[in-house]
């Protein structure tokens, strides 16, 4: 596929109904670098985006693993032409979930519900994504992780299974590094910290961030593009912040 711009790269966007899911769809739609979008959602196309046409193809997908693989299965030949793909999925909080704040709140129920959402979907997506990137074109994978997944950095405590889901995930995409590495040389992954995004995720723990470090999602999916834009192949995992800095595992 190529526009009439001469682009031919393909992005792929899963959560695409999220805060910053929808600000990378839109971010690459406002983009001459991808000739068209792929969006995967739970929700339907927004009406609103209509008006990209056939540019834009929206997925609708339930993030069990039957449903991921019957995604990447429909996308067909154009699999190989992906050159950005960005995983947006993850809760920190819900009707039923909130970041415990002491051993005595943890609850079994919650986190696995946050496990499932923060490791064990992504993961599901990277895993299937093995199967469709071979021969393809030089690719770039962010999924997005967070700073409070560093073990290392983790000063305050709390937030026992949003920090553990984050750290399991990154745990994930280094072993998923190593194998891409034998099996897909032209693909690099990187675990993304997003910064404080203004979203329905961060929204009852916006009172604390300091002036200048609640970041709109349209800054975060510039950002996060310019980044992606600025690495190549390498063989190896990257767990950088929305600055570009990286972070301690």
């Amino acid at each position: 596929m190529r526009d009439e711009t001469g682009s031919s790269g393909v992005a792929l966007i899963v959560g695409a109904s999220g805060g910053i899911g929808r600000a990378v769809v839109e971010q690459y739609l406002g983009s001459t670098q991808c000739a068209q979008v792929i969006a995967v959602s739970r929700s339907p196309q927004p009406e609103e985006l209509d008006c990209h046409g056939a540019r834009l193809r929206w997925l609708v997908c339930d993030s069990s693993q039957a449903e991921i693989e019957r995604a990447l299965r429909s996308v067909g030949d154009v699999h190989r032409q992906l050159s950005r793909i960005v995983i947006c999925t993850g809760i920190l909080h819900s009707e039923t979930v909130a970041p415990e704040k002491s051993l005595l709140k943890l609850d079994e129920a919650a986190m696995q519900e946050v496990l499932h959402a923060n490791t064990v979907v992504p993961a599901l997506w990277v895993a299937a994504l093995s199967r469709v990137l071979r021969g393809g074109a030089d690719c770039v994978i962010a999924v997005l992780s967070a700073r409070v997944g560093s073990i290392s950095d983790n000063r305050l405590g709390g937030w026992y299974s949003y920090r553990a889901s984050k750290a399991a995930l990154n745990m994930v995409l280094k072993s998923a590094a190593i194998e891409y590495a034998r099996r897909l040389p032209q693909v690099k992954l990187v675990a993304f910290h997003p910064g404080t995004t203004d979203t329905g995720l961060s929204k009852p723990f916006q009172r604390g961030v300091a002036p200048g470090k609640l970041f709109t999602p349209a800054f975060v999916a510039g950002k996060l593009a310019a980044l992606l834009d600025q690495l190549t192949p390498d063989a190896q995992l990257s767990y950088l912040a929305w600055d570009g800095s990286s972070i301690e595992w």
